[in-house]
């Protein structure tokens, strides 16, 4: 397909900060507050100060790196710079199933709140997707992909206006329940049995640290605004704070709006007539008719409006690869409006393959939330070793406290992963060994490659972090989280923390020379400017 060969710089500020905050008010804004309650009840607001918390010093991590790589796709950069080839390649693979999972969770939210309108969509006793359900599905999926063929300044502009309604909204819901129904004694009730750690598996498996995820779109987007250095952070720190106080206020008016008859069982029973959609439900038991309505309006708007945005940075993380020799080089193709098509088109393809073994929004999303969290981890490895390797390169945004803050998130996205329980560690986990065992059959059997060019060296720290991740979550609580209960949760906890100081102290020892780095930071800084066109600016920046 002819076109051009260059992304555009037509992202303001307003632009980046509207696609990383319309990523994350999403599906988990609608289901986030009923599965918090039903693991921590009232405690769940700290689930989201935590999970808020978690994703803020990430943030605070990528800040810095984002405006070092302003390229589109600049986490699949970033790792190559870091630690070679091969980890690159690695990474590559985490970060496309991250982002490529994500429109199927927004897509099967649509579904399950749609079922109420049109019944046959999902089974009423599971919430999985029926026959008919996939066939939707796939639908709706090919519809979001198809608007994602537009020009990148269409497709922000088409984001921002949805993003005004994805805020307004949320926040009218919380007014709404709190005018309609108000049981303060809600928040004190069955504390007694709710268990401590419900704090913490809800942020991994209720949707939380899904729902605040989405802030690093504006890195995605990095390669196409004229002013990473001002507009990443602004949009990265902004976007996490606004959300956090958004999903606070509705876990509080959900509590509140709660009949104390629904709880008459305790948190972990909490039942009510049409739970698979519950803040509509609850709209309908507190009298809002008129606001149910409103509430099934926006459950297609929110989640297709986050799918939407993450079919749009989905095709530049497969681009990104593929300028990094991790993909065929077909999918750095653009089409005449500047759009990488190649990567829309498997972005769907394996975007439709993902309802098949997840067919419910409850089913995939501890699952996303995993693989993306895995993803994210990297970034504190990251960023102390260029600290070293490459002190004096231009870095528009530098954080401070860095070796602090480093650590904080490294340990915290690896606990969050040991919350999502066994059976999802294992799932993952196993889907990057089979990528790495076909990577290295590939690389030895059919191009006869050598050990001395695969980048082993910088690479072997992840077979003890992984393997790491995998005994621990393994021996770790059984019930809920799935494992042997060889220990307690906090055990597990105090264990991975003095855990992930060993792996990231060999990550930074493998990582690669100062001359490495700086001949690979270079190779992508003229991927940049060979690839960028910057002779248009979008009418929305500021």
């Amino acid at each position: 397909m002819a076109g051009p060969t260059r992304l555009k710089r037509d992202a303001g500020v307003i632009g980046l900060l509207y696609a990383s905050l319309g990523a994350i008010i999403g599906s988990g804004w609608l289901f986030g507050a009923l599965h918090a309650s039903l693991q921590a009840g009232p405690f769940s607001i700290l689930s989201w100060i935590v999970g808020a918390s978690v994703v803020l010093f990430l943030a605070f991590v990528f800040a810095e790196l984002s405006t070092m790589f302003p390229n589109s796709g600049a986490l699949v950069h970033m790792t190559h710079v870091s630690h070679g080839d091969l980890v690159g390649k690695i990474w590559s693979w985490i970060l496309f199933l991250a982002f490529v999972s994500v429109p199927p969770v927004e897509v099967s939210a649509v579904l399950t709140y749609a079922n109420n309108y049109l019944p046959g969509l999902i089974h009423g006793n599971t919430g999985l997707l029926t026959g008919n359900g996939f066939v939707y599905a796939a639908i709706l999926l090919a519809f979001v992909v198809a608007l994602n063929f537009l020009a990148v300044r269409w497709v922000i502009a088409i984001n921002s206006a949805a993003t005004w309604w994805k805020v307004v909204i949320p926040v009218a819901t919380i007014v709404i329940l709190m005018v309609y129904s108000f049981h303060p004694g809600n928040m004190s009730a069955h504390l007694s049995s709710t268990p401590v750690s419900g704090i913490f598996t809800a942020v991994a498996t209720a949707g939380i640290i899904f729902s605040f995820l989405g802030f690093q779109q504006a890195i995605a987007l990095a390669g196409e605004t004229r002013n990473p250095s001002r507009y990443i952070p602004i949009a990265l720190i902004g976007s996490v704070l606004i959300a956090m106080l958004i999903y606070i206020g509705l876990q509080v008016a959900f509590i509140l709006a709660l009949k104390p008859a629904d709880i008459a069982h305790g948190w972990m029973n909490l039942h009510f007539t049409g739970m698979f959609s519950p803040l509509a439900a609850i709209a309908v038991a507190v009298g809002a008719f008129w606001w149910a309505i409103l509430l099934y309006v926006d459950a297609i708007i929110s989640p297709l409006g986050t799918a939407f945005i993450y079919v749009t940075a989905s095709p530049r993380i497969i681009m990104a690869a593929g300028e990094m020799g991790n993909a065929p080089r077909k999918v750095i193709q653009l089409n005449r409006q500047g759009v990488p098509w190649v990567g829309l088109i498997v972005t769907y393809i394996v975007g439709v393959f993902f309802f098949f073994p997840f067919p419910s929004w409850q089913k995939l999303v501890s699952a996303v939330s995993l693989i993306t969290v895995l993803s994210y981890s990297i970034g504190p490895i990251i960023l102390l070793h260029l600290r070293r390797a490459l002190p004096d390169a231009k870095r528009p945004f530098r954080l401070r406290l860095t070796k602090i803050i480093s650590l904080v998130a490294f340990i915290a996205a690896n606990w969050i992963i040991y919350w999502t329980g066994y059976d999802v560690v294992k799932w993952l986990l196993s889907l990057v060994a089979l990528y790495i065992v076909f990577y290295l059959a590939w690389y030895f059997l059919i191009l006869r490659g050598s050990i001395s060019k695969l980048g082993w060296e910088q690479a072997w720290w992840l077979i003890p972090y992984f393997a790491g991740l995998w005994i621990i979550s393994l021996l770790g609580p059984s019930g809920l989280m799935g494992g042997l209960g060889d220990f307690g949760f906090f055990t597990g906890m105090w264990i991975l923390a003095i855990f992930s100081v060993v792996i990231l102290l060999l990550a930074l020892y493998c990582g690669q020379s100062s001359e490495a780095a700086e001949r690979c930071a270079r190779e992508i800084q003229n991927l940049g400017s060979r690839g960028l066109d910057t002779t248009q600016e979008s009418q929305l920046s500021p």
